[in-house]
């Protein structure tokens, strides 16, 4: 009977633990996102929120259980459950974070090959229209002509083959 009492005591903490820890976190996240210039620091700084908040979360539950059993509330024995208990949850919301956290750097990293290939274009159009504008022949442009003057060597070359074996013969 103690030890429902005694984990129904450290649901409720534990649930405090994490919105507190929820809080702390959704802060750091939200100054990480404003000061950070680069997407590796944003992954960076939400890592170390995250770190901050889980490192808050178990020092406020290692503090409440000291304190039940300062107070005798709870045996050592029913202190190792919850903290296990505890741990084993942690376990679990580490790994769903991880899932969490490799589906969001998959789904940034297909955005950013996206946003590449927009930004090479955009560039590429950007760079032909300032040469356009300078009057400044493409390298495209370039090859087309050189292009047409070799074609048109070759046809008066023909010419003057032709109008020498005319004046010849």
């Amino acid at each position: 009977m103690k030890t429902k009492a005694v984990r129904k005591k450290a649901r409720r903490a534990g649930a405090a633990v994490r919105k507190t820890a929820e809080r702390q976190g959704a802060r750091m996240g939200a100054a990480a996102g404003t000061a950070a210039e680069t997407t590796g620091e944003v992954l960076r700084d939400t890592w170390h929120s995250t770190l901050i908040a889980l490192t808050t979360a178990e020092q406020e539950v290692e503090r409440q259980v000291r304190d039940l059993l300062k107070r005798n509330r709870i045996t050592s024995k029913d202190a190792a459950a919850v903290l296990r208990d505890l741990g084993s949850r942690a376990e679990v919301e580490r790994r769903k974070a991880m899932k969490d956290l490799e589906s969001r750097l998959g789904s940034l990293q297909k955005r950013m090959k996206k946003e590449r290939k927009v930004v090479g274009q955009a560039v590429g159009e950007a760079v032909t229209g300032a040469l356009a504008s300078l009057n400044i022949p493409s390298r495209r442009e370039v090859m087309d002509l050189t292009k047409k003057v070799d074609q048109l060597g070759s046809k008066i070359d023909k010419f003057r083959k032709s109008a020498v074996r005319r004046v010849r013969g």
